[in-house]
């Protein structure tokens, strides 16, 4: 479902208000600067303004959705939208030249122009300072948004030329709203809101349901440390190695560990209202009756360390080993 102003004022109020309010009153400046960190929103907003922008027909705000313009902006195939994004690790003066030359054209459709310029602290010099032409001398027709999580790379004289909204990491709550209205079960949501405030990076550890299966591996592995603790290092070899094969999703597997360690404790002191392993309360309350709280907290040490080593580039196999050592010694 296309994103309209109702849904982006829920995730980002401020930022989504300023802007529904401007688009209202046909006010919109000719630059704007997101910024923000990753997985807050921004290229979706900055599609719904552009859309907004090059539809000829909204009655409010919010474009119709069904016309020409927003059908080939939500395709990504209008022709008077242009997306620059890094060539490499930059983008380059060649590419803003080639920007300017579109500025100096008429819009095939409207006569209306949007740009929206990724990863904006990555322009080198020269072509932050081939961009300060058109924000210099603004085209009326025309309307440019730059995009970045570090705004303090930006060019001051970018700056000082564009209007700047801040676009802010989802509350908690919200965030697992977010993920819920995607279609994602909410025990999930629950443990991806406490592991990432990144929307699109929690969306793409839910493809092909890798979060449920990630976290069965890591109940699954706890498990047999508390049951079986001399199998434990077989499980490891035979399950959790074949799954978590690369170095990041090793980090989320520990990350998983750390999050079931910290249910734990909670309830043990009886806080049971704030675990994120909502449907294994048997299994917390078992283990949290079994061990002290300075034996908890030695294992989260632990599982902290491993992470901290395998961060360091110690073998993520020969970490997780030591470590399920150190688990069973307590």
């Amino acid at each position: 479902m296309a994103l309209d102003f109702t849904a982006a004022e829920k995730t980002q109020p401020v930022a989504a208000g300023i802007l529904k309010r401007t688009i209202e009153k046909n006010r919109l400046a000719h630059a704007y600067l997101f910024e923000g960190s990753r997985g807050t929103g921004k290229q979706e907003i900055a599609k719904l303004v552009a859309k907004a922008f090059l539809c000829q027909v909204r009655e409010s705000a919010d474009p119709c959705g069904d016309c020409g313009d927003c059908r080939r902006v939500d395709s990504g195939n209008h022709p008077d939208v242009h997306l620059i994004e890094p060539d490499g690790t930059t983008i380059k003066v060649e590419q803003i030249r080639g920007l300017k030359k579109e500025f100096s054209m008429r819009g095939m459709e409207s006569g209306r122009k949007v740009y929206l310029v990724q990863d904006a602290d990555l322009m080198t010099a020269s072509a932050g300072n081939s961009l300060l032409k058109f924000l210099e001398e603004p085209d009326g027709e025309a309307l440019a948004i730059l995009m970045t999580t570090r705004p303090q790379r930006i060019l001051k004289t970018i700056l000082s030329r564009v209007q700047v909204l801040s676009f802010h990491p989802l509350a908690p709550d919200e965030f697992v709203k977010t993920l819920v209205n995607h279609d994602v079960k909410e025990r999930d949501a629950l443990l991806l809101s406490r592991m990432t405030s990144n929307l699109d990076e929690a969306l793409s550890m839910t493809e092909e349901d890798w979060i449920a299966e990630a976290r069965n591996k890591v109940i699954q592995l706890i498990d047999d440390l508390v049951t079986r603790p001399g199998y434990s290092l077989i499980s490891l070899q035979d399950d959790w190695i074949p799954f978590f094969k690369e170095k990041t999703d090793v980090q989320l597997g520990i990350d998983l560990m750390t999050l079931w360690y910290r249910d734990v404790l909670r309830t043990k002191v009886d806080q049971m209202e704030q675990i994120v392993y909502v449907d294994q309360e048997d299994r917390l309350q078992k283990q949290a009756f079994s061990l002290s709280e300075e034996r908890l907290a030695r294992h989260l040490e632990a599982i902290v360390d491993t992470k901290r080593r395998i961060d360091a580039n110690t073998t993520p196999q020969l970490a997780m080993e030591q470590m399920l050592i150190r688990l069973q010694e307590g």
